[in-house]
């Protein structure tokens, strides 16, 4: 059985954090080993304020106050993570002074989070979407490529980008090519 075959029997057919029927897909809660124990199926609504935090409607995430006391950790781990995130609006602390997470699965949750101390800038693109390592990219321009004689034309699609120390660049392949592009030159894919 696929793991998106197990997530659905497991879930009930239903976004294991919202309770959507709607456009579900498989979410691999990091660090993952990808199997359907370290994974969860979340709506479309769910997974893209996961994935892009900045966009996040914290209204959505009352839904937190049933899913969090799911018996399933990899639920258990992004509800908390989620409502760490949303600490700011006061309601979210109230459910995380009442929730209780066994030792390995609260490490595993605070593994996937940012820590507090980490000042790095984000690495964004033309639109202020924070790029990930591995994301897709598009050039949003045409840009001369310099000593590799050929222009990148917009349009393009950057597979697999790699960050830089430098948070205004990404690495990447255009035309076979690995070159350093200017991150506010793309949007993310």
């Amino acid at each position: 059985m696929s793991v998106e075959q197990t997530l659905q029997e497991r879930s009930g057919h239903k976004c294991e954090l919202c309770g959507s029927e709607d456009n579900l897909r498989v979410y691999e809660v990091a660090p993952s080993d990808g199997s359907a124990d370290q994974s969860i199926l979340v709506c479309e609504t769910c997974a893209s304020q996961i994935e892009n935090p900045e966009t996040m409607d914290a209204n959505h995430w009352r839904c937190l106050n049933d899913s969090m006391w799911s018996q399933v950790p990899a639920v258990q781990v992004m509800a908390y993570r989620q409502l760490n995130l949303l600490r700011g609006e006061g309601w979210p602390q109230d459910l995380l002074d009442m929730m209780y997470l066994a030792d390995d699965v609260r490490q595993w949750a605070e593994a996937g989070m940012p820590s507090e101390d980490d000042d790095t800038t984000p690495t964004k693109d033309s639109n202020g979407t924070i790029l990930n390592e591995g994301d897709d990219v598009t050039l949003i321009k045409d840009l001369d490529v310099k000593g590799a004689g050929f222009t990148a034309k917009r349009g393009t699609l950057v597979k697999s980008i790699h960050l830089t120390d430098n948070p205004l660049h990404i690495e990447g392949k255009v035309n076979g090519t690995q070159i350093v592009l200017v991150a506010a030159f793309l949007k993310k894919a």
